[in-house]
């Protein structure tokens, strides 16, 4: 059994083929990554199914927001896109492009190679409630779908997983913070397994600092902008979504790897505004947790800055959260503890395998009966 997961972000595609033959030890046999906001997705795809034996048995796709609907994966049919293509304001970077690496899987393989959508709303679908809602009154609150539905739920659960097989001592990963730190990025609290609060909210563009999204801002922007820059509400929340973040604070570069080396004072500012951002969230959700077990970083910024996550957990010795800065500079690829070995609070950097939890809802819709409910293993 071959499953092939196209993992489409706003700014990348990650493409990969796995043998599924055995559920608990798929072999994956090919992988590719590319960057870029308007890739060729038949021409890649095509390119990448070249170099398989054969055509894909089953293609799963993760996509963005599945809203208060899609709450499992779910089988692709023409209702399905639908719904994905009504929730696209919602989230205007991602679900268009899942749409478009959907049509083209389908122009490329066939109508009669199923595909499935794997959602990153999903994760979050029962936050509790006094983290899932805002303070609105019902009727234009959560009756009009207006809660906050939380984000990047596949790679958060990814480095749950990461994290629960590093440390089988704690009994479903404990208490444990983890940060996907991207071209978006966001941070999510997790109770032994269970989700209670994150930093995205009705769309991606809520919380942390990103590199062109702006994170949390106060709502009276969006109309006070309307009226100074003679936009429209849509208008703006363009420049909130593609103009802004590290992008916008230094008015040259959105990399947060090139901003922490530039000493120019803009990068500098806005490198640390990026960083605080990260530390008052951590600050929140250890209250939140009531203390924690652990913190993983994920992500290509995660993973790959180790500027960053210094200037992220600075001068938080006193919660515990204290990183060896040789440790630190060396982890740069991989996996690794990066936390001074007399810390109380562990801090790991771990590979964010959305791939493999794409790869869990694909077995599942095969074993699945046609029309059949999905859950996500």
């Amino acid at each position: 059994m071959t499953v092939l997961t196209v993992n489409s972000g706003s700014t990348s595609i990650k493409l990969a083929l796995y043998d599924a033959s055995s559920a608990d030890d798929p072999v994956r046999l090919a992988a590719e990554h590319h960057s870029g906001r308007n890739l060729d997705a038949p021409a890649l795809l095509r390119a990448f199914g070249a170099q398989m034996p054969s055509a894909p048995q089953v293609i799963a796709h993760r996509v963005v927001h599945g809203g208060t609907r899609f709450l499992a994966p779910a089988r692709i049919d023409p209702e399905v896109l639908a719904a994905i293509a009504e929730l696209s304001p919602l989230a205007p970077l991602h679900n268009p492009q899942a749409l478009r690496w959907v049509a083209a899987a389908r122009d490329v393989w066939g109508e009669q190679t199923p595909q499935v959508a794997v959602f990153d709303t999903a994760w979050f679908a029962n936050l509790p409630r006094i983290a899932a809602e805002y303070a609105l009154a019902a009727r234009y609150g959560v009756d009009q779908g207006v809660r906050r539905y939380g984000f990047h739920g596949l790679a958060h659960e990814s480095l749950w997983r990461r994290w629960c097989s590093s440390r089988p001592d704690l009994s479903r990963g404990g208490r444990l913070i983890t940060l996907q730190l991207g071209g978006g990025c966001s941070i999510a609290a997790i109770d032994h397994g269970t989700p209670v609060d994150t930093s995205m909210g009705f769309s991606p563009l809520e919380g942390l600092v990103m590199e062109t999204r702006s994170g949390d801002v106060d709502a009276s922007i969006v109309p006070h902008l309307q009226r100074q820059l003679a936009r429209t509400a849509d208008q703006v929340i363009e420049l909130l979504n593609g103009e802004s973040g590290l992008a916008g604070l230094s008015g040259s570069d959105a990399d947060p790897g090139r901003l922490v080396a530039d000493p120019s004072p803009q990068a500098q500012f806005a490198i640390d505004l990026y960083c605080y951002r990260i530390r008052k969230y951590v600050g929140a959700y250890l209250a939140v947790l009531g203390g924690c077990d652990g913190i993983v970083f994920g992500g290509g910024v995660g993973e790959h800055v180790p500027g960053v996550r210094a200037r992220a957990l600075a001068n938080l010795e006193w919660a515990g959260i204290v990183l060896d800065p040789v440790l630190n500079d060396a982890a740069r690829e991989g996996e690794a503890r990066i936390s001074d070995r007399s810390a109380a609070i562990a801090v790991h950097v771990a590979t964010t395998d959305e791939e493999r939890v794409l790869l869990r809802a694909a077995a599942a819709l095969l074993r699945a009966p046609v029309g059949s409910p999905l859950r996500s293993g």
